[in-house]
């Protein structure tokens, strides 16, 4: 039995270590990339975007994020704020920050009760009826970029070939559950997208910031042909991709502010996550497995002290703990630019052992609450009333 427990671990061991090396490859692509990026003054192209900004209620900082989005370096852009009602305490710090910049053209739209299961998709759906300008930019509320943001996103675009544009993100936390989130953010996203990136190009986007052409919407239908995802972010840039246009992974990097500072909280939205890849993505989600170290190490260790080998027991553990350490400091340092990459890189192999519960977890059945409702997952990642399947109540439901 302990053979086989070692036998399994080193070959997890050898998996993760495959993908580690997967990792620094497009990391160092990615970077290579980055550099022969122009400056801003280099950046000629700039035709005007509409940018929408789903609300729902307050965040904590909102008015700080919302607010730098008004002061970009970008010739000419609009700013949709959306609400189910004009009282939504996120619209009204979006209307306290425009007051601020009256020289920014900003539009507000109430959606009222939502008539998809996916309620931001009603926003977004009645933004496009109203934006002025030909590209969107989709941005969540719990994310905070620097002055270049517009012009580094929009500038993929003067390639008539690129239908959409996203970007990878750093994790942003204030406590240890937010951290440990965070970490995920930084450098298990990051590792998977950019390795996704290298191997097959883009498939999908990224819901802090999905830019895509309005012709390139009109195509697939709009908005409201994501009303009936969970993950609308991938399928807006896999069908994009499927109708033959380039999607693109700017080299632009912004902060996603972490609000699950809650043990309980923070646990069942990464729950929820993964369960939403498992739906989305079912054969790459399935593989993840493979892409952890911490877990098959501590397997190793546990094995290898069964058979009366304690070296070996220290070995298998540390490497697999030295190797994601290594990997979290290059990612989370030299590619989303972390100013606290050495917090993260020592933090991350706790939760790449929690990554791997929350992959576990993710096929405990396929009900979620989202908002204080259920929802049934099924296949492609379509989200259904859970009342629709027999089977609602027998699933475990995890909120976000």
């Amino acid at each position: 039995m302990m053979k086989l427990l070692l036998g399994l671990s080193l070959l997890g061991l050898l998996s993760s270590t495959v993908f580690s090396i997967l990792v620094f490859l497009a990391a160092q692509r990615f970077t290579r990339r980055r550099r022969a990026v122009p400056g801003n003054a280099s950046l000629p192209f700039a035709p005007p975007v509409s940018l929408f900004k789903p609300l729902h209620g307050y965040e904590p900082g909102l008015e700080e994020h919302l607010e730098s989005f008004f002061r970009q370096d970008y010739p000419e852009y609009e700013i949709l704020f959306g609400a189910r009602v004009a009282n939504d305490p996120g619209l009204e710090a979006a209307r306290r920050v425009a007051s601020r910049y009256p020289y920014i053209p900003v539009r507000f739209v109430l959606t009222g009760e939502p008539w998809y299961i996916n309620a931001k998709v009603c926003t977004l759906e009645l933004m496009e009826r109203v934006a002025t300008h030909d590209i969107f930019i989709v941005s969540d509320s719990d994310v905070r970029v620097t002055q270049n943001y517009l012009r580094e996103v929009v500038a993929p675009f003067a390639d008539k070939k690129v239908g959409a544009v996203t970007c990878l993100y750093r994790g942003i936390g204030t406590g240890l559950w937010s951290h440990l989130e965070a970490a995920g953010m930084s450098v298990e996203m990051t590792a998977g997208v950019l390795v996704a990136n290298m191997m097959e190009g883009m498939q999908f986007t990224l819901g802090p910031t999905m830019a895509a052409r309005r012709i390139c919407m009109r195509e697939m239908g709009g908005f409201g042909a994501l009303g009936s995802y969970c993950a609308d972010d991938f399928v807006l840039g896999n069908r994009i991709h499927n109708n033959g246009h380039t999607v693109v992974l700017s080299s632009h990097v912004i902060d996603h502010i972490v609000l699950n500072e809650d043990f309980v909280d923070s646990q069942k939205h990464q729950v929820r996550w993964m369960k939403s890849t498992r739906f989305s993505r079912p054969k790459g989600h399935f593989g993840t497995c493979l892409t952890f170290s911490v877990p098959f190490g501590i397997l190793g260790a546990v094995a290898a002290l069964g058979m009366h080998l304690p070296l070996l027991a220290l070995i298998l553990l540390g490497y697999s703990l030295l190797s994601r350490i290594a990997m979290a400091a290059m990612l989370s340092r030299n590619v989303v630019h972390e100013t606290t990459w050495l917090r993260t890189a020592l933090i991350f192999p706790f939760r790449d052992l929690l990554g791997f519960f929350y992959w576990a977890a993710s096929y405990a059945g396929s009900t979620i609450v989202w908002r204080n409702q259920n929802y049934t997952l099924t296949t492609d990642g379509l989200m259904l009333p859970a009342e629709a399947e027999d089977d609602s109540k027998s699933a475990p439901a995890f909120t976000s």
